[in-house]
């Protein structure tokens, strides 16, 4: 039986790029993003492949992830792979920050993957595999961060890490494997032309770790390369 993976933000640079390589390497996969309609390049990648299924879903509506969930109630899911997020506005420097864009950062950076966690866990907990992987960057690391600014993209992050850290030590008696990933600086819309790392190479590598990923790695940051970071 195939191995199933859900990604959400599927339409779009990295998470169509995890779409593309799960898809080529015999993989269920469910492909979700906010308007199927207009994703016209996974749809195209799904008309050349017999298993991609494609899945509306708002990552900021809580009633949205719970339909899904239903509608997938009696499908085992070896990997949710948390994907979706935003940046918000490019000028977040001191000063600057607007309470409203902030908040929808975070619904859509940190609660969005948590409720997916929610909505998911008997899925994922009666696969093989059982990963919960979530997108999260090196700018959300304290350790690392020495140059400030980015109030909100930072805060969202370093707030996901948490919680991803959380989840490793709550779900651990269900043998589920929860991490985080730093992508690279990926040439995406959020990255910009200016990016070193194509979408294919991160997803690539995100694909190698998952493939060998142990129980004894959850609550870690990794890199799209297997290197740990830290929080």
């Amino acid at each position: 039986m195939a191995e199933t993976i859900l990604i959400t933000g599927a339409n779009r640079g990295i998470g169509l790029e995890l779409t593309r390589i799960f898809a080529d390497n015999n993989w269920k996969v469910l492909a979700s993003c906010r308007k199927p309609d207009a994703a016209e390049e996974l749809s195209n990648l799904a008309d050349t492949r017999n298993n991609i299924d494609i899945f509306s879903l708002d990552v900021s509506d809580d009633n949205a992830i719970t339909r899904l969930a239903q509608g997938l109630e009696n499908e085992p899911i070896d990997i949710l792979f948390n994907n979706a997020g935003i940046f918000g506005p490019r000028d977040q420097d001191f000063g600057a920050t607007n309470s409203g864009e902030w908040l929808s950062v975070m619904r859509t950076n940190v609660v969005a993957p948590m409720k997916m966690a929610e909505a998911f866990v008997e899925q994922v907990a009666a696969s093989q595999r059982r990963i919960i992987a979530s997108m999260g960057s090196m700018m959300g690391s304290v350790a690392d961060n020495s140059s400030g600014g980015y109030y909100l993209y930072r805060s969202s992050k370093a707030a996901l890490g948490m919680v991803v850290k959380s989840l490793s030590i709550d779900l651990a008696d269900r043998g589920i494997t929860a991490v985080v990933f730093h992508p690279g600086w990926v040439r995406t819309d959020m990255g910009g032309p200016q990016a070193t790392t194509l979408p294919a190479d991160s997803a690539a590598g995100f694909y190698n770790i998952l493939e060998k990923m142990t129980i004894e790695q959850t609550g870690q940051f990794l890199t799209f390369e297997g290197k740990e970071l830290p929080w």
